[in-house]
């Protein structure tokens, strides 16, 4: 049963790349339709063989087990084979990300069937994302995980930046990848730190050594930090560029800048996922450094609450839920941070159902308004767009954490958690996320009653409205099936009774981490407040947008500094072109002027100039005239004469 379980786990991670390279190869020739048909063909063929994986897995019981594959670097005494881990941290994953990506390669059949410009890129592209993306999380060691995490962040320049005619769209691309190379670096340093501490670039490898690192620092600025401490903070940050956690965020509401199914590829299964899961990979790390796991709390808590508060004031129906992202992924670094790295797998997991789900619920939105995403302009939708309104609804249930949609058990689970870890940072974290879910039920709602209820904003648009069709409506219903019933289907195995078993060791708790079995003992009120704030925010919203609209009229020119100030979103983007953007132009056109053209394009024909004009100060003597020459010839002879007498 294992070869067969690990051939099937091969072929699901490779099928992808070869919808990719067909498709990207052959497209051009065969026509879209080709494309579409093998990227999707790669899809499905990937997520029925990761599905059959994970049965056999809970069948047998399976631990670990490592899938060799083929040489890869070979540098003197440096050897790295690639393989495949096969455990169930990676199979979850596996699942998750193939399955959520065979449906937003199938939606993109109906949102895409309007575009100009040939498709077959758009398929190949979103083939290559996933691949990318199941790379990193089947890796071995982290040399592989590196390549699948810059190739993520190469897909993502591709697909966000795909309507290159746009210079917005070209903008943004050119922003997540510089922001993520930024926080790469960081990583990439962790990994080289680690190698030399441990000689070892594989996991396991790694983590039989971390027990001899225990007395091991490093020393900047004169304070020393232990081993531990400095590799799980340089490896956190770089989860933070992936995962745009507060400071590294600013690229992601600029990625909507993409067509719609690639924000939903991004947000709920791909890309901003990997941080997460990179946590829980090195979870035999992360949990012996307990001031990056207060830090990570910390980030995650202000995150959380950062990106709710600019959500309640954004116009645009896709950079809403793009905040929410952010937010959400703050919640699962709360869990990394309080030691629960399953229940931020739990709802990394719920996440990608809902957060599919949202975004292809705003994409049929904008697919009926003709590219409208402005949600001022809309209104009374529920009429035009019935089925997109029902599954926005169940999205918002399950985001909301309104029982019994999937949100409320994975996202209550981390404020149970946060709450059971009994730490300062730990109470923090509560009242931020707990805060935070108020938010969250609001803006959900604001989303829901701007788009779908009260009256149309703008007439025109409304009656060319028209429902989406069947091919983007049935992925949308598979995700809200998973929205509804995926939180209590998967708790008992993610965090539930059966956890132990399910997750066979691929995660690690320390012995005195008892936070997965505390968090079920939280006090009542401390369990239920997060479903009262959620209830409490859909209250308000459908004051403030249905009862009394003019409510939020009132207050955003009241406070108008506030209003301002959450639109900007906290001003980290002007605040980052002020400190880096304009002075790193000043200094380029500096370099430009001075630099380049001034010294190292001036200096050669300053040369020349110097040269040109010396051969024309002399060129009198060269005048043609055969007496001048001879008078010349006398006069050197005579003095090298009478040189040569005075010496001798």
């Amino acid at each position: 049963m294992a070869p067969i379980t690990s051939s099937l786990f091969a072929i699901s991670v490779f099928a992808p790349l070869g919808g990719f390279l067909i498709a990207g190869l052959l497209g051009r020739v065969l026509g879209d339709n080709f494309a579409k048909f093998i990227a999707i063909l790669g899809m499905l063929i990937a997520v029925v063989f990761s599905w059959c994986v994970l049965g056999n897995m809970l069948h047998s019981g399976i631990s670990s087990t490592i899938v060799p594959l083929f040489d890869w670097i070979h540098a003197g005494s440096f050897n790295v084979s690639w393989y495949l881990r096969m455990d169930m941290l990676s199979v979850s994953m596996l699942t998750m990300v193939t399955s959520v990506s065979l449906l937003v390669h199938i939606y993109s059949i109906g949102y895409m069937s309007h575009e100009t410009m040939p498709t077959y890129r758009f398929f190949a592209y979103l083939s290559l994302f996933t691949f990318s993306m199941l790379m990193l999380i089947t890796s071995d060691n982290l040399i592989e995980l590196f390549f699948g995490w810059e190739a993520v962040g190469l897909s993502s320049y591709l697909l966000i930046g795909y309507w290159y005619t746009r210079p917005s769209a070209v903008a943004a691309a050119i922003k997540a990848f510089v922001v993520n190379r930024i926080a790469d670096l960081f990583f990439l340093i962790g990994i080289c730190v680690l190698f030399i501490l441990s000689g070892s670039v594989f996991y396991d490898d790694i983590f039989h050594k971390i027990p001899e690192l225990a007395n091991t620092q490093y020393h900047l600025f004169s304070y020393g930090f232990q081993a531990y401490e400095f590799i799980a903070l340089l490896l956190f940050i770089g989860a933070m560029g992936k995962s745009a956690q507060l400071f590294l965020h600013v690229w992601l509401p600029d990625a909507m800048e993409g067509p719609t199914p690639v924000s939903a590829l991004i947000h709920a299964a791909t890309m901003v996922t990997a941080g997460i899961f990179l946590m829980a990979r090195m979870s035999p790390l992360v949990e012996f450094a307990p001031h990056v796991k207060m830090f990570i709390v910390i980030m995650g808590a202000t995150t959380a609450f950062f990106a709710g508060t600019v959500a309640l004031a954004q116009p645009d129906i896709k950079k809403s839920i793009a905040y929410s992202t952010c937010s959400q992924l703050g919640y699962m670094f709360v869990a990394v941070g309080v030691g629960a790295y399953q229940v931020a797998m739990f709802h990394l997991t719920t996440h990608a159902f809902f957060k599919a789900l949202l975004f292809l619920g705003a994409g049929s939105v904008i697919h009926a308004l003709h590219d409208e995403q402005n949600m001022f302009k809309m209104g009374g939708l529920s009429k035009k767009l019935p089925a997109t309104c029902l599954l926005m609804w169940i999205g918002c249930l399950a985001l909301g954490g309104i029982f019994p949609f999937a949100g409320y058990w994975s996202k209550d689970a981390i404020l149970e958690a946060a709450w059971m870890s009994g730490s300062t940072v730990g109470y923090y974290a509560w009242i931020m996320t707990a805060i935070t879910a108020f938010l969250t039920a609001f803006y959900s709602w604001r989303i829901l009653f701007l788009v779908f209820h009260g009256k149309p904003r703008d007439q025109k648009i409304y009656d060319h409205a028209h429902e989406s069709s069947f091919v983007m409506t049935l992925p949308m219903c598979v995700l809200a099936t998973g929205a509804t019933i995926g939180g209590f289907t998967l708790a008992p195995y993610y965090i539930g009774k059966y956890q132990l078993a399910f997750w066979n060791d691929s995660i690690f708790n320390a012995p005195t981490n008892h936070i997965m079995t505390l968090m079920h003992h939280a006090p009542y009120l401390i369990a239920k407040a997060p479903l009262a704030l959620g209830i409490l925010g859909i209250i308000v919203a459908f004051i403030c947008y249905i009862a009394a609209p003019r409510i939020p009229v009132i207050m955003a020119s009241g406070l108008k500094g506030i209003y301002q100030f959450l639109l900007n979103a906290w001003y980290f983007d002007k605040l980052y072109d002020f400190i880096f953007v304009r002075p790193y132009i000043a200094l380029s056109k500096i370099l430009w002027k001075v630099g380049d053209q001034e010294i190292v394009e001036g200096m050669p024909v300053a040369v020349a100039r110097i040269t040109d004009r010396s051969a024309k100060g002399i060129s009198w003597i060269q005048n043609g005239s055969f007496a001048f020459y001879a008078f010349t010839m006398a006069i050197g002879l005579v003095v090298v004469l009478a040189t040569f007498l005075i010496y001798h």
